[in-house]
C-alpha cells in the first residue's frame, strides 16, 4: 500500500476508483426501473410519440417549406394535395406548417406550466408534510381554495387579468395545478418520514435539511413524477381549449386550438381543417399518458 501511494505521488496519478456500494445500488435500481418500463409496450409507444413531438418542435423550420403565417388568398380552403399535404385554411395558410409549428406551443406550454406547478407544489407540499402542525393546516386550506376553481375557469380569470399570450397561459395553468402536486407530496411524505431508514438517519444525528433532501424527498417523489407526466397532456388540452375559446394565444398564432376553432365553421365541408389538429392533440395526450402509465408501473416498489 505504501509503495502504491509512493508511485502515485511520484507519477502524479491516482489509483482508479471503484463505485461505492451506494452507487452500485442506485445503478441497479435505475436498471430495474428501465427494465420494467420497457416491458410495457404502450409505454414504449408513448415514448416514441413524445420523442416525435419534441423532434417536430425542435426541427419545425426544416420539416416544411411554408411559413405558417404566409397567406395565399388565391388558394384558400384547398383540400390536401401534393403542394399542401394537409390542405390550406380560409386565408390560404398551409395546414401542415401550422400544425408543425403548433407543436412548439404545445411543448413550451405543457412543459413550462407543469415544471412551474411542480416546483411550487413540491415546496409547499414538503413544508406541509414535514413541518406539519400550523404549516400543514394553512397550506392545505389554501390548496382547498384552488381546488374549488375548475382549471379552465380559473385560467380564464387569470388570462383576462394578464392578457392573452403564451406566458399568461403558462402562469394560469401553473397557478391552478400546484395544489394537486402539494397534496400528493404531503401524503407521500407523511408515510415516508416514519419509515425505519428515516428514523435510523435521525437517530444517527441527521439534521432536518439533510433528512428531507437525502432521505424523505427522493423516496416520496415518485407519485409527483408520475402525476407531472400525466399532467403534461392535461396542460396541452387545457391550452388548446383556452385558444379554442378565444382566450389563449392570439388568433393568428399557429396553435392547435386556434386551428380547431377555425375548422369549427367548416364541419361537413372542409373537415380536414379541424381533424388534423385534433389528431395532433390526441396523439400528444396519448403519448404522455402512456409514458406516465409506464412510469407508474416501473416506480412501484412492489414490482421490483
Amino acid at each position: 500500500m505504501t509503495q502504491l501511494v509512493g508511485q502515485e505521488l511520484a507519477t502524479g496519478t491516482t489509483a482508479p476508483t471503484t463505485p461505492t456500494d451506494e452507487e452500485q445500488r442506485r445503478a441497479g435500481q435505475w436498471r430495474d426501473i428501465w427494465h420494467l418500463f420497457t416491458r410495457n409496450r404502450l409505454a414504449i409507444v408513448g415514448l416514441v410519440l413524445v420523442a416525435v413531438l419534441f423532434l417536430t418542435a425542435a426541427l419545425a423550420p426544416l420539416l416544411t417549406s411554408y411559413d405558417p403565417y404566409d397567406q395565399d388568398l388565391t388558394n384558400t380552403l384547398a383540400p390536401p394535395s401534393g403542394d399542401h399535404l394537409l390542405g390550406t385554411d380560409p386565408l390560404g395558410r398551409d395546414q401542415l406548417s401550422r400544425i408543425v409549428f403548433g407543436s412548439r406551443i404545445a411543448v413550451i406550454v405543457g412543459l413550462a406550466s407543469i415544471l412551474l406547478s411542480t416546483v411550487i407544489g413540491v415546496i409547499f407540499g414538503a413544508m406541509a408534510g414535514y413541518l406539519g402542525r400550523g404549516w400543514d393546516t394553512v397550506i392545505m386550506r389554501v390548496a382547498d381554495v384552488f381546488f374549488a376553481f375548475p382549471l379552465l375557469i380559473g385560467a380564464i380569470v387569470i388570462i383576462l387579468m394578464l392578457g392573452r399570450g403564451v406566458l399568461p397561459v403558462i402562469l394560469s395553468l401553473a397557478i391552478f395545478s400546484w395544489a394537486t402536486v402539494a397534496r400528493l407530496l404531503r401524503s407521500s411524505i407523511l408515510s415516508t418520514r416514519e419509515a425505519d431508514y428515516v428514523m435510523a438517519a435521525r437517530a444517527l444525528g441527521g439534521t432536518g435539511w439533510r433528512l428531507v433532501t437525502r432521505h424523505i424527498l427522493p423516496n416520496s417523489f415518485a407519485p409527483v413524477l408520475v402525476f407531472a407526466t400525466f399532467n403534461v397532456g392535461v396542460a396541452v388540452v387545457a391550452e388548446a381549449s383556452l385558444s379554442f375559446l378565444g382566450v389563449g394565444v392570439k388568433a393568428d398564432v399557429p396553435e392547435w386550438g386556434n386551428m380547431i376553432a377555425v375548422g369549427r365553421g367548416y364541419v361537413g365541408t372542409s373537415d380536414y381543417l379541424w381533424l388534423f389538429p385534433s389528431i395532433a392533440v390526441v396523439l400528444t395526450v396519448l403519448g404522455f399518458v402512456f409514458v406516465g402509465d409506464g412510469l407508474r408501473d416501473a416506480l412501484d416498489p412492489k414490482l421490483r
